[in-house]
C-alpha cells in the first residue's frame, strides 16, 4: 500500500485536476484497492444512509468516523408553575402535522436539614409549538391542582411519574387509539389511548409488560419499516446475590400494543459497562431503517476535590445526607444507533456534556435529552432546516428546572473526517437504484472531494469532478455521464478521496 505523504512521492505536490485524470487503475494512488465481490452486495436501494456504525464501510485510510456534539441554543421553557418545580422532567416531543406537541413530568424536589420534600405528587403536563422553538403551556382545564383547574395538565393518575405518548402510525390504528402512551404503572407498564392526544384513558385494564423495573421513561411507538411495535423499558441486571447492580435497558416487540413478546437486554458490543438511565430510541425519521438513541448516562464520582468544586456545593451535600448518590451522582448523554433495534453501536464519549454552565449543572438529573430528535428552521436566514434535541438543566437545584435547546446540522450525528491531509475510504459492495448520487457533507474553502463508482475488478465506471462547498443534499456530477442509472442494480462500490472534509450521509435518487 502506497502512502500519501510518503517523501518520495510528488503526489501531494499535484493538483487535484491530475488526480483525478489518472488512470482509473492508479486513480486515488491506489492506496485502497477493492477486491472481486466476495460477499453479496448490500441493497441500499434509494435510502439515506448515515455514517452512525460501519455498516458500509469496506476500509479507510487517513479518515475516521467523529461523534459530533449539539449546539447549545436558548431556553425554551422554564417549569416554574406550582404543579412543576426542580424535579421536572422526562420529556416528549414530536411533530403532529402543524404543531410540535411536548408532554413532560412536572414535579418537584426540595431538601433541607430536615430530608427529602415532595410538596406535590408527580403530574403530567403539556406543551404546544409552532416552530419547536416558541412554546406556550396551553390552559387545557382538564385537572385540578390545589382545587382550580387552570393549567396545562393533560394527565393526572397512575403512570404519571413518566407518562410518554407518541402519535401511532400504524395503518391499522383504530381513531380512538390515534394517541398511545406507556407509563410505569400498579404491577408493571400500562398503555393509554387518546382519540386527540390530549383526552386520556387506559387502553386495557391490566398492565402490558410486568417484566422489568420501569422506574424511569419508558417508551414505545410503531415500527413503520418492521410493521411492529417495539418497547424500550429500564431493567437492572442482578448481581451474584440477586442485588440490583447496574441500571440497563430491555426492549419488546408486539403486532396489537397489548400482547408482547419477553422483554429482552440491549446489546452494545465493544462498548464499556455504563449505568444508562433513560433511552431516549426511535428510528430516525430521516432513515428509518435506522434507530438512533440518546441514553443519559449515570455514574457516581464519589467526594473528591473536583466534586467539591462543582456548582452548589452546599446543595449537594444536603443531598447527599439524604442519599450519599444524590450528592456524587452526574449524568451526561450519550449517542448510540442499531440496525435491529437490539444490537447498538454506543459510543463511549459524551454526546452532550454538563458543559460550560457557572450555575445549575452537574447535578444528578442534568443532561436528560428529550425524546426525541426533531426537524426545525435555522436560526440563519436561508439556511436548511436543521435538527433540534431539547435537554434538561438546573434539575434539582432551585425551584424550577429548565429545558434547553440544542441543534445540529441535518443528518449530523457522526461524520466521516478527512483533515488537512488527504483520506481514503471505500464502501463495502453495494447496489442501487436511481440515477444519480447524493451527498451531505462540509469542506473548507480549500478542502475536496472526489469520488468513484468502481466494479468488481476495481475498475473506475465513473469519476467526479471536484466536489467542495457545504450541503444538505449536493447532487454529484461525473466526467463522463450525467446519468448513472445505468450502473444501478449491478454490484458495485464507492471510493472517496476527501481532505479536510466530513461526509454526513448519502442516498442515490
Amino acid at each position: 500500500m502506497m502512502i500519501l505523504n510518503h517523501k518520495k512521492s510528488p503526489a501531494k505536490k499535484l493538483p487535484h485536476k491530475f488526480l483525478c485524470n489518472i488512470p482509473a487503475s492508479i486513480s486515488f494512488l491506489c492506496c485502497l484497492v477493492p477486491t472481486v465481490f466476495a460477499e453479496p452486495p448490500i441493497d441500499i436501494s434509494s435510502r439515506l444512509e448515515l455514517f452512525v456504525d460501519e455498516y458500509l464501510i469496506q476500509s479507510m485510510n487517513g479518515v475516521e468516523r467523529i461523534l459530533h456534539s449539539p449546539i447549545p441554543r436558548e431556553i425554551v421553557m422554564e417549569h416554574g408553575e406550582p404543579w412543576e418545580g426542580s424535579g421536572t422532567g422526562y420529556h416528549t416531543i414530536f411533530r403532529d402535522g402543524d404543531i410540535y406537541r411536548m408532554y413532560y413530568k412536572a414535579w418537584h424536589l426540595a431538601v433541607s436539614d430536615d430530608g427529602l420534600d415532595l410538596p406535590h405528587d408527580t403530574l403530567a403536563g403539556y406543551a404546544e409549538s409552532r416552530d419547536g422553538i416558541h412554546w406556550n403551556k396551553p390552559n387545557l382545564g382538564l385537572f385540578e391542582f390545589n382545587g382550580v383547574k387552570e393549567n396545562n395538565l393533560v394527565w393526572v393518575g397512575p403512570g404519571s411519574h413518566d407518562f410518554t405518548p407518541f402519535l401511532d402510525t400504524n395503518p391499522d390504528c383504530q381513531p380512538e387509539a390515534k394517541y398511545k402512551a406507556v407509563a410505569l404503572g400498579t404491577g408493571g407498564l400500562i398503555a393509554f389511548q387518546s382519540p386527540d392526544g390530549l383526552h386520556w384513558s387506559l387502553l386495557v385494564e391490566e398492565p402490558i409488560i410486568t417484566k422489568g423495573a420501569f422506574d424511569t421513561q419508558n417508551l414505545a411507538f410503531w415500527d413503520t419499516e418492521r410493521a411492529e411495535y417495539r418497547v424500550y423499558i429500564r431493567d437492572f441486571h442482578k448481581d451474584a446475590e440477586g442485588k440490583s447492580s447496574r441500571r440497563d435497558i430491555r426492549t419488546a416487540t408486539s403486532t396489537d400494543f397489548v400482547h408482547w413478546s419477553d422483554p429482552v437486554w440491549l446489546e452494545y458490543p465493544g462498548s464499556s459497562p455504563a449505568q444508562l438511565y433513560t433511552n431516549q430510541i426511535a428510528p430516525y425519521y430521516r432513515a428509518p431503517h435506522i434507530f438512533i438513541g440518546f441514553p443519559a448516562r449515570y455514574i457516581e464520582r464519589g467526594w473528591s476535590d473536583s466534586m467539591k468544586l462543582l456548582p452548589h456545593p452546599a446543595h449537594r451535600r444536603l443531598r447527599a445526607d439524604v442519599s450519599e448518590r444524590y450528592g456524587v451522582a452526574l449524568t451526561d448523554s450519550l449517542f448510540m444507533s442499531s440496525r435491529d433495534g437490539r444490537v447498538f453501536h454506543r459510543w463511549d464519549e459524551a454526546f452532550l456534556r454538563p458543559g460550560l454552565r457557572p450555575i445549575d449543572n452537574w447535578a444528578y438529573g442534568d443532561n436528560y435529552i428529550a425524546w426525541h430528535v426533531v426537524e426545525t428552521e435555522s436560526s440563519i436566514s436561508g439556511a436548511p432546516n436543521e435538527l433540534s434535541l431539547y435537554a434538561t438543566e438546573s434539575y434539582w437545584t432551585g425551584q424550577s428546572s429548565r429545558l434547553r435547546r440544542y441543534t445540529l446540522r441535518m443528518d449530523g450525528f457522526v461524520s466521516l473526517h478527512a483533515g488537512a491531509r488527504q483520506g481514503q475510504w471505500i464502501t463495502k459492495p453495494v447496489q442501487y437504484d436511481g440515477r444519480e448520487l447524493v451527498l451531505n457533507f462540509s469542506t473548507s474553502a480549500a478542502g475536496t472531494i472526489y469520488v468513484e463508482i468502481l466494479d468488481s475488478s476495481g475498475k473506475a465506471l465513473a469519476q467526479s469532478t471536484e466536489i467542495f462547498g457545504d450541503e444538505i443534499e449536493r447532487v454529484v456530477t461525473w466526467k463522463d455521464t450525467t446519468d448513472i442509472s445505468k450502473f444501478a442494480r449491478s454490484p458495485i462500490q464507492l471510493r472517496f478521496q476527501m481532505q479536510d472534509a466530513d461526509l454526513y450521509a448519502l442516498h442515490f435518487r
